[in-house]
């Protein structure tokens, strides 16, 4: 059998493997055969090279197995793997990384709790709303995403991801997002507010920087504590280091995940010392988890941070998003181009439009974001380091695409 043959023998044997014994989470997943990374490029299984616009969805934000976050990964695992649960032992990958997260944050969201992931970031940060204030009323908006626990999906604002699961947690109120009026309904009995500050998966929607403040006032003014969700907008996505920032608001939550760790999974919320200590007494141990803050991905967030600061990432990510917005804004098909920073929506003509555009680009080497429920947007999240030399041949390929592209006709069933 010859080399060919058998590596063909070989892709076949795993593609029958990740069918049977994977659980997908649709009817057709990608099912792209990954066998190498780095930078902003993927390698598949048949040896050909895409340029990687999404990033994980906002996860490989200094691309693909950086050197820096790769160096810290093999010093800590020549130190120890996983000792205690968390916030028992004192670990001193934990503790470097706090203390360089907290030194970009403001003085009242100084205290770190670790988790494995987002959705449990929002869990934790909705338990300590709750713990904190003694109230149980909880305030989320239309379109949002947080996760797809219990918890976390209590609050998202988007009917085809709760409908199935429901009943989920009671005294939870959804508002439209960004619309003033509706901030009345945060009242005196309202643990908190959770938003994200650039909602994602809704679409990328930016609200009126007014909205954010007069939010951030309405809670204040009845006690209710305002949790930001910036598991995806934080970290130099949009342009400051976390979203909140640009609006000139300060959060008493904010939950964080996706591009902490350069690609090892780690999760927080982030408070004040007086709010996070709620979770010490009545009962003591109010929340805990096993895995949060592994010791490994907290060394590969220290250095995944110390290279977005050195490097400027955070700025960069505005020329990112200026390039990408030059170059699509007015092509065919293209209704909008929307976001901040690197974090961009390219709204479409339609689901038939955006789905043709993303197969054709992938079969041309770049790999786009997008959902079934999001079926009318292309959400672009490229490496925040990628090389430009590199995105204009990205753009190029997407362009060309958008002048020439054959629309296919998606069959009902899908």
């Amino acid at each position: 059998m010859t080399i060919m043959a058998q590596n063909k023998c070989r892709a076949d044997q795993v593609d029958r493997t990740f069918r049977e014994h994977i659980a997908w989470t649709s009817d057709h997943p990608i099912g792209l055969e990954v066998t190498y990374a780095a930078g902003p490029f993927i390698q598949l299984s048949d040896g050909t090279e895409v340029i990687d616009l999404i990033s994980g969805i906002a996860v490989s934000s200094i691309g693909h197995r950086h050197p820096r976050v790769l160096h810290a990964i093999r010093e800590q695992i020549e130190r120890h793997l996983h000792v205690m649960v968390y916030g028992e032992f004192v670990q001193q990958s934990q503790v470097a990384f706090a203390n360089l997260l907290t030194d970009q944050l403001p003085d009242t969201l100084q205290v770190v709790y670790y988790t494995m992931s987002g959705t449990e970031a929002n869990e934790g940060a909705l338990k300590l709303a709750k713990k904190f204030t003694g109230r149980r009323k909880m305030i989320a908006f239309e379109g949002s995403y947080h996760g797809d626990t219990h918890g976390s999906l209590s609050v998202t604002g988007r009917r085809v991801y709760r409908d199935p699961f429901e009943p989920l947690l009671p005294d939870v109120q959804f508002l439209p997002f960004g619309d003033l009026e509706a901030l009345h309904a945060i009242d005196d009995r309202t643990a908190c507010v959770i938003t994200e500050p650039i909602q994602g998966e809704g679409g990328v929607i930016v609200p009126d920087t007014g909205w954010i403040r007069a939010l951030r006032e309405r809670c204040s003014e009845v006690g209710a504590l305002l949790i930001f969700d910036e598991i995806q907008t934080g970290f130099g996505r949009t342009g400051t280091l976390f979203a909140f920032e640009g609006f000139g608001v300060v959060p008493d939550i904010i939950t964080l995940a996706k591009a902490m760790a350069g690609g090892m999974p780690l999760g927080a919320f982030v408070s004040s010392a007086e709010i996070m200590a709620s979770f010490r007494t009545d009962p003591p141990l109010s929340h805990v988890t096993t895995f949060g803050g592994h010791p490994v991905s907290c060394a590969a967030a220290r250095a995944a941070l110390e290279v977005i600061l050195e490097e400027s990432l955070t700025a960069r990510s505005g020329e990112v998003g200026r390039r990408v917005r030059t170059a699509l804004e007015g092509r065919p098909h293209v209704r909008e181009v929307r976001g901040r920073g690197a974090m961009l929506g390219l709204a479409l003509d339609g689901r038939q439009v955006t789905q043709s555009i993303v197969d054709a680009c992938l079969k041309q080497g770049v790999l786009l974001g997008w959902t079934l429920h999001s079926n009318d947007l292309i959400r672009i999240a490229p490496p925040l380091n990628i090389p430009f030399s590199v995105l204009e041949d990205a753009l190029a390929i997407m362009i060309s695409v958008l002048d020439d592209v054959t629309i296919r006709p998606i069959p009902e069933a899908e």
